[in-house]
């Protein structure tokens, strides 16, 4: 196959347009000439290990540079041996294209496939396909393996991909790859610069060592954002704060590196052995570890695992490999080429972002069967009881930021978050306008908690709340059928998970104003609960609160009232406890009633007989109140219940407007 006709460009980049870096990883089959293909590219070794050297494969990842003018590729040297894709995935993370090298004198291998299903899972757009050791076959056989090469491809990113025969040892095909590299990168240029210039800083760890006079070094590719020399980070997925000391691109000090470039950071602040392997590096507040993410994930169609729920699987993340357990969230089980949405509950903290894409692979043996991107990336545990799970995991998948930023603030639910979170969690970095035109078609609530602290409440989160609180209060009810208010303290004590005690009483307010219930003090009735009079019973309840407020203090006993009544006998005592919720009468025992007037007429008589001296005996309280000890007992027991009064000894001591 002929390749692309545009050649790099050779002349000077202009002073206002800074080269494009982007990251280029290598893929195929051990000892298919990714090293040697490389060196002939750049000039550089990137096997440096004595062992690598010995046995002419690359173990641990090497790095080079290879500059085209107008885009500057980092270039990512993996493994290719079965036993090391560990290591080639850690030296996929950051890829923006991949170059897929298969030797012409072994055709397409194992890994050449399994290499090329990891290149598709990480959702590359570009790349190119070498032909390496051309010198080593006839063209007959070239024109053959050329056709299984194109044959393995179809259906992938790489299928119109150019193929391009090379050989490392005669110089053929070299400049022809340059130029075939250069058509690619063109093609993911756009996006590259939008992420460079909008996001956070972002770099997984794929070396750490330490260098005598300078400390920890740590090397990756930018994933995104930029960094400069005395910036602070935060080491993931512990969350330690650290400082750059000094920056390197590829051997050169520089001030400043960007996303698509290689770089290796001297940080301040931390110890060797307190990186372990998969850390991150990350600007202040933008990575959040977690032990749960919400995915969408597939298996390979070509794959011969079947994924059960609650499967362990080892999960590639940017560089980490972790041990995980899937929930397929209501499935029993996930063939190969299907897809769904599930649930990943790891066996260590992690850090992700929206829209991040990982790699699965079976525990024993190890192969790859699948992978996806992460939705959610510090998710709480979907349960079956909550039907809109899936529907809100659907749509943090959604193109439109509007879709995915409303879902967000869904599943955040009464719990506080920062705006700046959300970037990580729907991939939306101009997070204030999406927001606003939220508030403004009614998607999203502004809550006012105090003088200086809001939140952003979903609209279905509030109505969700809302049916708590009318279950709870239906309950309460029926609990007290012949009561019409219901006092708040359960509600509150069963609420008191709530961030703040204002979101209860929002929630409330709201419901009174859509009249779903009536507030009274400390007290709410649900909108048709409570009892329910017959014409003769509310006579009766009328009747009785009349009787109450006429007889000032001599009121007659329940019992009393029942015993004389010619009939509703037993509904009297269910009255009296109706009126006194509602305020009408006031409960001093369960057989001794006064009317709210006479009641609030009594503490006014004490205060105005007693505030003024040290205290007063029943005796005194009986004859100021006229009364004698059937009444004067039980209630100088209420004031004290009420707080009214306090007890010590013999006397009692009045509490007026909370001054004794």
């Amino acid at each position: 196959m002929q390749s692309s006709a545009i050649e790099p460009s050779t002349s000077n980049v202009a002073d206002d347009v800074a080269p494009l870096d982007l990251i280029l990883g290598t893929a195929g089959h051990i000892d298919h000439g990714k090293t040697a293909l490389i060196r002939a590219l750049t000039g550089t070794e990137t096997d440096r290990l004595p062992e690598e050297k010995r046995r002419g494969i690359t173990i641990e990842l090497g790095f080079a540079q290879l500059d085209l003018g107008d885009v500057r590729l980092g270039i990512v040297d993996v493994p290719g041996h079965e036993k090391l894709v560990r290591n080639m995935l850690a030296g996929a993370t950051g890829m923006d294209l991949a170059l897929l090298v298969v030797a012409a004198d072994d055709s397409v291998k194992p890994q050449t496939r399994e290499h090329l299903e990891i290149l598709r899972l990480l959702d590359l757009k570009a790349g190119v396909i070498a032909l390496t050791k051309c010198d080593l076959a006839a063209d007959d056989w070239l024109e053959l393996v050329a056709a299984e090469v194109r044959e393995t491809v179809a259906g992938t990113f790489l299928r119109d991909a150019p193929i391009v025969r090379t050989s490392a040892t005669t110089g053929e095909g070299i400049d022809r790859l340059r130029a075939a590299l250069c058509d690619a990168a063109r093609q993911v240029a756009v996006s590259a610069r939008e992420k460079m210039a909008a996001s956070a800083f972002r770099m997984a760890i794929d070396r750490c060592f330490t260098i005598q006079g300078h400390g920890t070094v740590v090397t990756g590719s930018v994933n995104s954002g930029r960094l400069c020399v005395g910036d602070s980070l935060e080491l993931q997925p512990d969350g330690e704060t650290v400082r750059v000391r000094g920056l390197q691109n590829h051997d050169r000090p520089v001030e400043e590196v960007h996303r698509g470039q290689r770089a290796a950071i001297n940080l301040a602040g931390v110890e060797r052995d307190a990186i372990g392997s998969g850390s991150e590096l990350a600007s202040p507040g933008h990575l959040e570890a977690s032990r749960l993410m919400s995915v969408h994930m597939h298996l390979l169609a070509n794959g011969r695992w079947r994924l059960k729920n609650r499967g362990r699987v080892k999960v590639h993340l940017g560089t980490a490999e972790l041990s995980a357990t899937v929930d397929l969230l209501g499935r029993k089980s996930l063939a190969p080429g299907e897809s769904a949405l599930a649930q990943l509950h790891l066996a260590s903290p992690a850090v992700a972002s929206w829209h991040q894409v990982f790699v699965m692979r079976s525990e024993s043996p190890a192969a790859t069967i699948g992978g996806g991107m992460v939705l959610d990336p510090t998710a709480e545990k979907i349960r079956a009881a909550r039907g809109d799970g899936l529907a809100l995991l659907e749509q943090l998948a959604d193109p439109d930021p509007l879709q995915r930023v409303a879902a967000a603030v869904r599943l955040a639910g009464w719990n506080f978050w920062q705006p700046a979170s959300l970037a990580r969690t729907t991939g939306v970095d101009a997070i204030a306008p999406v927001l606003a035109e939220l508030v403004e078609r009614g998607d999203l609530v502004d809550v006012q908690l105090s003088p200086t602290r809001r939140l952003l409440l979903h609209r279905d989160t509030i109505a969700e709340m809302a049916g708590a609180i009318e279950k709870t209060l239906s309950r309460m009810h029926d609990e007290s059928p012949h009561v019409r208010f219901v006092p708040l303290a359960p509600l509150r004590s069963k609420f008191a998970f709530l961030p703040s005690a204002a979101l209860l009483e929002f929630v409330l307010d709201a419901m009174v104003r859509a009249n779903q219930l009536s507030r009274r003090g400390d007290s709410v009735a649900l909108a048709g609960r409570g009892p329910q009079l017959s014409k003769a019973e509310q006579k009766l309840f009328e009747s009785l609160v009349a009787r109450y407020r006429q007889a000032g203090l001599a009121v007659p006993m329940v019992s009393e009232l029942v015993a004389e009544a010619k009939s509703h006998q037993k509904a009297i005592p269910g009255l009296l406890k109706l009126a006194a919720s509602e305020g009408e009468l006031v409960e001093i025992t369960d057989q001794f009633f006064l009317h709210c007037e006479t009641e609030a007429a009594l503490r006014a008589k004490l205060i105005d007989r007693f505030v003024a001296r040290q205290g007063a005996t029943l005796s005194e309280i009986r004859e100021t109140l006229a009364t004698s000890r059937k009444y004067a007992v039980p209630l100088c027991e209420y004031f004290d219940r009420m707080g009214f009064t306090r007890r010590e000894g013999d006397l009692r001591f009045f509490v007026a407007h909370g001054k004794e």
